[in-house]
């Protein structure tokens, strides 16, 4: 992709967040590069988005009659499917005051498992504008993932010259779990709120964060992870002051942003075991979610990947491919191209996948619970050969085929949710 007539000249290496990037350079935009930079954007955005409609109208022409919809739906009904439904349910209805039980006493699935700051957006809207669910959820969607895709060309900007940066916006926008990007999900609001924290984390903006951590929090379950990246900056800035100086305003700052982020992660359990008189509700309504692969057990942190390996591949060969992944995914946040994004993204990174390993049960959804570690985009979009970046490009397309087929489409029998 051409450099949109930036190149050397026209960037300039700056030293605002050292943290960011240890002793490597830092880029910024040159003030006449921002308007064609927004075109290009907002040209890219449009043209994925019609690529991933192309997509997903063609599996809604296929669609069978289905739990949410029947025969050939049209785009809005297909698009508000599986979590969708719930809010649906949410945003109408708000959330239940009791948890209901099965026959074996166990708490089962219910609104509690889903965050309610994008349900409550929509039923806002919805208010305003007196539309329907189906279109103001997925306006919504559609507006915060262009949002997300402007925001992140300004977080990879900070890292990288202007080629890699906008190709990263490309893989952002063309990725395999794109088409979720469009639907009635919370993952874009999540993104473009992540993409902005991440900013401000890495310009050291630590009061700024606090609103944006908040709502980010009640949109889909990222507080504790956020709050051990914060960690993690607040304790290589100490341990690196010496050459990067860190003030004793800007460690009460990123303490305090740091236990907020604690408080917020914690948050939505406080509220619904206040709400539904359970200490355990939210917990125990996530853990239903499993229930149909392994039972109902109790959530012991760094267990359920080992339980899901075991469940997967057993008798030993799923811990080994589990072992595999692991230790393959480490040596890649090692790479060269990933330390270019700066220390503060990959702490976000390894934070977030921790978080995963220890409270998420791995099946299919795994890929969309994947999605906020997409900042590493930014990594695989530096090489700067047209045939590599065609390549990487269609694979995206193909890989939003493979998902949509796999975990979106409903072809009766599925155990595949998205």
């Amino acid at each position: 992709m051409a450099d949109d007539g930036v190149g050397e000249a026209d960037v300039s290496p700056q030293s605002q967040a050292p943290s960011a990037l240890g002793s490597r350079k830092r880029w910024r935009v040159s003030p006449g590069s921002t308007a064609p930079a927004a075109g290009k954007i907002l040209a890219i955005f449009v043209v994925s988005r019609i690529v991933t409609t192309a997509l997903m109208l063609g599996f809604a022409a296929r669609q069978q009659p289905n739990a949410w919809t029947g025969a050939r739906p049209s785009y809005l009904d297909f698009a508000r499917i599986w979590d969708g439904h719930w809010y649906f349910i949410i945003a109408l209805g708000g959330y239940p005051t009791e948890l209901q039980l099965d026959d074996g006493g166990h708490v089962g699935e219910s609104a509690w498992a889903f965050m309610p700051a994008y349900p409550a957006l929509v039923r806002s809207l919805m208010a305003l504008g007196d539309l329907d669910f189906p279109v103001v959820s997925v306006a919504v969607s559609v507006g915060f993932a262009l949002a997300t895709a402007f925001m992140f060309y300004r977080l990879m900007r900070l890292m990288l010259p202007e080629s890699a940066a906008m190709f990263s916006v490309v893989l952002y926008c063309f990725a395999p779990l794109s088409p979720i990007l469009q639907v009635s999900y919370a993952e874009s609001m999540h993104a473009f709120l992540l993409t902005t924290a991440l900013y401000l984390l890495v310009k050291r903006e630590y009061w700024m964060l606090l609103p944006i951590v908040a709502v980010m929090s009640l949109t889909r379950p990222s507080g504790l992870a956020f709050a051990l990246a914060l960690g993690l900056h607040v304790l290589h800035r100490w341990f690196t002051r010496e050459r990067d100086p860190f003030a004793r305003r800007e460690v009460v700052a990123s303490v305090v942003a740091g236990l907020f982020a604690v408080l917020c992660g914690f948050a939505w359990l406080l509220v619904a075991a206040a709400v539904t008189g359970s200490p355990t509700a939210y917990t125990d309504t996530e853990l239903a979610w499993r229930a149909p692969y392994i039972g109902y057990q109790e959530l012991v942190p760094l267990t359920p990947w080992i339980l899901g390996a075991n469940f997967w591949l057993p008798g030993g060969a799923g811990v080994v491919v589990l072992v595999v992944v692991v230790a393959g995914f480490t040596a890649f946040m090692f790479t060269p191209w990933v330390k270019r994004l700066g220390t503060d993204l990959r702490f976000w990174v390894a934070s977030y996948v921790l978080y995963l390993l220890a409270v998420f049960f791995p099946q299919s959804s795994v890929f969309r619970l994947l999605m906020p570690i997409f900042p590493l985009w930014g990594a695989l979009a530096q090489p700067s050969s047209a045939i590599y970046r065609i390549a990487l490009v269609l694979a995206c397309v193909a890989g939003q085929w493979g998902w949509i087929h796999i975990a979106w489409w409903v072809d009766g029998y599925d155990w595949t949710p998205p």
